[in-house]
């Protein structure tokens, strides 16, 4: 293997060991945490099958967790305003609130295992590796 291909391969493996490492702390399960997440980004209702096809997994998925969702007053479900075939899905507050408390801890912890781990010099080359990834397109 080249030494290219051999450093995107470590890169791989470090942040997937990175996110399995933070992900252990969380408290929303990962699919409702994406759910959530995906409709706050947007800032809008997103029907099932959108969901579903963000997610890459089935509509009957989704709809299983939509619907645990829904059970914890996390998100509303409302018929399509078009298409009444269609259900769409909002956040409400609690939802929000339940989604930026779980970043707000998660950020908390990543924080501090940063400086608890990492120098000052190594701190300022991370802090350029979030804009950095940004530009990268797979």
């Amino acid at each position: 293997m080249s030494s290219d291909l051999e450093a995107a391969e470590e890169f791989r493996a470090a942040i997937g060991d990175f996110v399995r490492r933070v992900r252990a702390h969380d408290r929303i399960p990962p699919g409702q945490a994406a759910v959530l997440g995906h409709l706050d980004r947007r800032g809008t209702t997103l029907s099932i099958a959108e969901l579903a096809r963000l997610e890459q997994i089935k509509h009957q998925s989704m709809t299983r967790t939509v619907g645990l969702l829904g059970e914890q007053g996390l998100v509303t479900l409302a018929p399509h305003e078009h298409d009444r075939r269609q259900v769409v899905v909002e956040a409400t507050d609690a939802g929000r609130a339940v989604l930026g408390a779980e970043r707000a801890r998660r950020a908390a912890l990543i924080d501090q295992a940063l400086r608890d781990s990492l120098t000052a010099e190594e701190l300022a080359v991370l802090a350029r590796v979030p804009a950095i990834l940004r530009r990268v397109s797979i």
